[in-house]
């Protein structure tokens, strides 16, 4: 293996990489990420040309997605590409998938199939909607997902129509779940000896990510709106204006409350009847929110952010994209890393944001060229050298 392990927390693992735009390479990454030696597989050029979903190679999404991979060619659609995969999957320890339901079956990969070769095998599949049921066959899409999910319902400004998130809150979390599934079913085959097939969607994770605003569907039979930058139950919790741009303050209980009055010396709001509990504060939303952001109209954010912390209220700026990474925290925290390559281009990426004292995680490579560790692997899949010219010969890798 010509690329250094990322960590030595998944080493041990083989990793066969099929999946393509976003929640399937989220998942593998976080595989990837903590050391298990992950394969992309792709087409050969020869059999597809296209640029693939997810952009272009070498553009900001595909790199951040596909660090600390191998890559290799196999054209999946002909007798003797299935073959080779087949020899590859009877040795490894996961396959990671994100086609529609019925192509796995129809190229011969799915779960079944590989399980007669490698009953030891942990097969993961993320869908748009689910490997069964009436809408199996719909093609996945994150906002579709969001909007069906109910994330669209609750987010925005009331009034206003239903809001997409600004990232991709589907896709992202059900590779995220995904990965999890993946290690509980690697820590389970560590007692049955056996593999199993993992399961997730889009819409199953998004539903997931609702949690409270569900859960007060579910037991309670509210059916939660939008509040725009109002927190639907802690009130006051919001955005408010300063005298140069906005701050988040979050109020959570009576005693943070009180805090925050006397840090914006605004006792009169304390001794207000409408704002003696939490319920009241609920009812006077917007009177209320306006009486607080008369006061910090008159500092700016910077100072609001010195005030209320020193009076141990949770308060913070709304950073930009790039004022979020020129924070001292968030440099101080490490996430943004430089990864190593042999061209010696600039390439800075997100670094996981779980931390492990003895096998931390590292950007160790750059996301693979296509194809470009194909000899390499076959090899060291005991694939000779006569039978690498023949696949080569006939466009299979």
């Amino acid at each position: 293996m010509t690329i250094p392990h990322t960590s030595q927390a998944l080493s041990r693992f083989t990793v066969l990489d099929l999946t393509r735009i976003r929640s399937g390479p989220t998942a593998v990454r976080q595989l990837a990420d903590w050391g298990a030696d992950v394969i992309k597989i792709e087409a050969p050029a020869e059999v597809d040309d296209s640029e693939q979903p997810g952009g272009p190679r070498h553009g900001a999404d595909f790199q951040n997605l596909h660090r600390n991979k191998r890559a290799m060619t196999l054209n999946l659609k002909d007798p003797r590409g299935h073959a080779v995969f087949m020899r590859l999957a009877a040795k490894a320890d996961v396959v990671v998938e994100n086609f529609r339901p019925d192509v796995k079956a129809r190229l011969g990969i799915d779960y079944d199939s590989l399980r007669a070769v490698n009953p030891r095998l942990v097969y993961a599949s993320i869908s748009g909607f689910g490997q069964d049921g009436p809408y199996r066959m719909r093609p996945g899409f994150d906002q579709i997902a969001q909007g069906m999910g109910g994330l669209m319902s609750i987010t925005g400004a009331p009034g206003q129509g239903p809001m997409r998130a600004g990232i991709p809150v589907a896709d992202l979390t059900a590779g995220l779940f995904c990965a999890m599934g993946i290690l509980t079913a690697l820590l389970e085959r560590e007692v049955s000896g056996e593999g199993q097939w993992v399961q997730t969607s889009l819409l199953q994770a998004q539903i997931f990510m609702l949690d409270f605003q569900a859960a007060r569907w579910l037991v309670h039979k509210e059916v939660p709106g939008q509040a725009g930058n109002n927190h639907p139950t802690s009130i006051p919790t919001g955005v408010f204006k300063t005298a140069d741009g906005y701050i988040n303050i979050a109020t959570t209980g009576q005693r943070i409350w009180e805090r925050l009055v006397t840090a914006i010396e605004a006792p009169e709001l304390l001794s207000d009847p409408r704002y003696a509990t939490n319920l009241g504060r609920s009812q006077h939303r917007d009177p209320l929110n306006a009486a607080i952001e008369e006061r910090t109209l008159q500092h700016s954010t910077a100072k609001w952010v010195d005030i209320l912390n020193a009076a141990g209220v949770p308060c913070g700026p709304i950073y930009s994209v790039d004022q979020m990474f020129a924070d001292a925290q968030v440099q101080h925290l490490g996430i943004a890393q430089d990864v190593p390559n042999p061209e010696g281009r600039p390439l800075r990426l997100l670094g996981q944001p779980v931390t492990l004292s003895r096998t931390p995680s590292r950007m160790a490579a750059r996301p693979p060229e296509i194809g470009e560790h194909t000899d390499e692997i076959l090899g060291e899949f005991g694939f000779s050298p006569q039978e690498l010219a023949e696949l080569k010969a006939a466009d299979i890798v």
